[in-house]
């Protein structure tokens, strides 16, 4: 048996959970949440990275569907909420394939079930709007992990990608942290500085996740982790989900994609839109200058990184499909997982390890929160500060 189909036997037994997929924003952006025009349980290779096909060809077994909105809509929290609307109308509409997930046991259930356990991760701390109790009800909706920022800071924790503004988190922001504690919410570090990183890990009582991340030694980018950051998952119990954009994997891809942003501004797009008109314009920007090609290989190597550095019980898998313009060769959709499994089996990955990497390490995480949240909620009544009161 080769290593691809050895991969997909793994797969079968111990599916993928990924972090991070943006279908909900991709479903919004291109036809208003129109289900009928976007149906996933058709091929829709020509518009998305993700329907139902391939979710099974690439042996998905529980996603975190992104309910991310743009940190500079005015209205993020009805945004926000129309985002997990739009993830409710999944699961209404395909419940045969995909299965509601709020906890560890409902995500081993639909794996026992062979339905994909469906989670939620809000990306960006502006879909709170500074307000603890906004922050209790995406829970109550659903939400299962928050990401800090998104690519600008918030009032209380700083962006890898924005100025310093708080030097990390604020006292509100580490109250924020203190909160997703106790509701049992997973901290997600993608997108926030290394200084908000290491407050938060210094704060969080629970495992902290990143959800889309890879390595900074590696690839010298500010979205991913450094290595001093990943020395302290194993004390925290966390996990970083290794991320597949190519301008984050590929250090050669960085600079083009510095050039390809600022084409984008000046076509007066966002630089993140993958709407057809934006997708033209990066179309042609790409052809006047090809850009670098990750693939299979560029992603192991941070595998391989971060394992050295954080331990295989601390590694996940956060694709970022829909959520980006381009794919490394090998991983272009939701079904180019086994080929990763393959190229990590091909270095020696053991089968234990790769379903640590896979599955196990995602439920456990997620139940380690759990079992935090409700020792702290017998002993801390819900907290009821405002960024006013602690920050001034």
């Amino acid at each position: 048996m080769g290593p691809l189909e050895t991969a997909r036997e793994l797969l079968r037994e111990f599916p993928v959970v990924d972090g991070h997929n943006d279908l909900p924003w991709a479903l919004r952006e291109q036809v208003r949440y129109d289900l009928d025009a976007r149906d996933i349980a058709t091929d829709q290779s020509a518009h998305l990275h993700t329907d139902l096909a391939r979710l099974r060809a690439g042996g998905v077994g529980a996603q975190y569907w992104s309910v991310y909105v743009r940190s500079d809509l005015p209205d993020a929290v009805p945004a926000t909420l129309e985002q997990i609307d739009c993830v409710r109308q999944l699961l209404a509409r395909y419940p045969q394939t995909l299965a509601p997930a709020l906890t560890a046991a409902d995500m081993e259930a639909a794996r026992s079930q062979g339905r994909i356990a469906s989670l939620m991760g809000a990306e960006g701390g502006h879909s709170i709007a500074n307000s603890l109790a906004t922050l209790r009800a995406l829970y109550a909706l659903g939400v299962r992990y928050m990401t800090l920022t998104h690519n600008d800071n918030v009032d209380w924790a700083d962006s890898a990608t924005d100025e310093p503004g708080v030097g990390g988190l604020s006292a509100f922001g580490r109250e924020v942290v203190r909160e997703m504690n106790r509701e049992g919410m997973l901290v997600d570090l993608s997108h926030v500085a290394a200084t908000t990183m290491r407050d938060a890990l210094d704060t969080s009582e629970a495992p902290v996740i990143f959800s889309h991340s890879s390595s900074r030694a590696v690839c010298d980018h500010p979205r991913n982790v450094p290595d001093d950051v990943l020395e302290r998952l194993p004390s925290n119990g966390g996990m970083a989900m290794v991320t597949f954009v190519p301008k984050f994997v590929l250090q050669a891809a960085v600079d083009w994609t510095a050039a390809a942003d600022e084409n984008m501004r000046e076509h007066g797009f966002h630089h993140l839109a993958t709407t057809p008109e934006a997708m033209k314009v990066h179309r042609a920007f790409e052809e006047r200058t090809p850009r670098p090609v990750a693939t299979v290989s560029t992603v192991a190597d941070h595998l391989d990184h971060m394992r050295e550095v954080a331990g295989v019980d601390h590694l996940g898998i956060g694709g970022d499909y829909d959520g980006t313009a381009f794919t490394p060769d090998g991983l272009s959709d939701v079904s180019g997982y086994p080929n990763l499994i393959a190229e990590l089996l091909d270095r020696g990955w053991s089968k234990p390890d790769l379903a640590k990497l896979t599955w196990q390490n995602a439920v456990r995480v997620l139940g380690a929160a759990e079992d935090v949240a409700r020792g702290l909620q017998a002993t801390r009544a819900p907290s009821n500060a405002t960024i006013e009161s602690l920050d001034g």
